[in-house]
């Protein structure tokens, strides 16, 4: 008998992390992320030099440390002892994504850095999440005798009153105020691992879009739809960069799968007028 030992794919291996909600190791699915610009990244060492991380930061700390103690020695430790923050130089750079990357350069976006110090604040023993807050990802840490709701991009911590402005802007264009009015906490809630990496790809799909990098859009396309099976929208963004690419059928196939799945969108009419033209090429 003849065994298999053929090394999964980038794509096989984040497939094989995000499979449950159950068991969703957001670290690591979120350095594998990096695999696609960086094919002979070592995930587990990326890990390895988090761990590395927390061991320095568990030095500093008595065992028995109270959590507030724990978020202000981690707080010292990433954002000024180390200076991790935002890239404020290259804000639209795609490294800012790559937690290898981040790492090494003590650079990233909200959302990376979000996930590292999420990471090490658990490892610690806080209760810390990482929050979907409109516009700018945010991490939170429920203590004792409240929460704390910090920006990761500046290591600032957030009053309700500021988080209450920082919102307005979005509630404005998107009509919620007034008797649509919602609760502040309704945007504080934890956010899941699972839209967390979503939030991940999707800025690296903006960035590839905006600089018509259709090769780079596919690949980030492909772990959207391995990880959201069912986002339809995806099918259609898929097949379009496949038809900017030339992939004539793999366009096809995925404009059809959208088409068929998305019969109350607004733009139907125009992607079946899309999916026409390629065919007629293809014949």
């Amino acid at each position: 008998m003849r065994l298999n030992l053929t090394a999964p794919t980038p794509l096989e291996y984040f497939g094989s992390l995000v499979q449950s909600d159950d068991h969703f190791p957001l670290l690591e699915a979120a350095a594998s992320i990096a695999q696609d610009e960086y094919p002979d990244l070592d995930v587990q060492q990326v890990l390895g030099d988090v761990d590395q991380l927390l061991a320095r930061l568990k030095r500093r700390l008595p065992a028995d440390a109270a959590p507030l103690q724990r978020l202000r020695a981690l707080n010292q430790f990433f954002f000024r002892d180390l200076s991790f923050g935002g890239n404020v130089n290259d804000y639209c750079d795609p490294d800012n994504s790559y937690l290898n990357v981040v790492l090494r350069t003590r650079r990233g976006i909200q959302i990376s850095l979000a996930v590292l110090w999420v990471e090490l604040a658990q490892g610690l023993g806080l209760h810390a999440r990482g929050v979907c807050f409109p516009g700018h990802f945010m991490v939170k840490v429920n203590l004792p005798k409240g929460q704390v709701v910090i920006d990761p991009f500046t290591g600032q911590s957030l009053s309700r009153e500021e988080l209450a402005e920082r919102l307005e802007p979005y509630k404005r264009r998107s009509g919620l105020t007034g008797e649509f009015e919602v609760p502040l906490g309704l945007y504080l809630q934890a956010a899941p691992a699972r839209d967390i990496i979503a939030r991940m790809l999707r800025n690296l799909k903006e960035i590839h879009r905006a600089q018509e990098d259709w090769q780079r859009l596919i690949a980030v396309q492909d772990r959207l739809l391995v990880l959201l099976p069912e986002a339809w929208a995806e099918y259609r963004d898929r097949g379009l960069a496949h038809a900017e690419q030339g992939h004539t059928k793999l366009a096809v196939l995925d404009l059809e799968t959208y088409l068929v799945h998305a019969q109350d969108s607004l733009d139907i009419d125009a992607i079946a007028d899309r999916l026409a033209d390629l065919r007629r090429a293809r014949s």
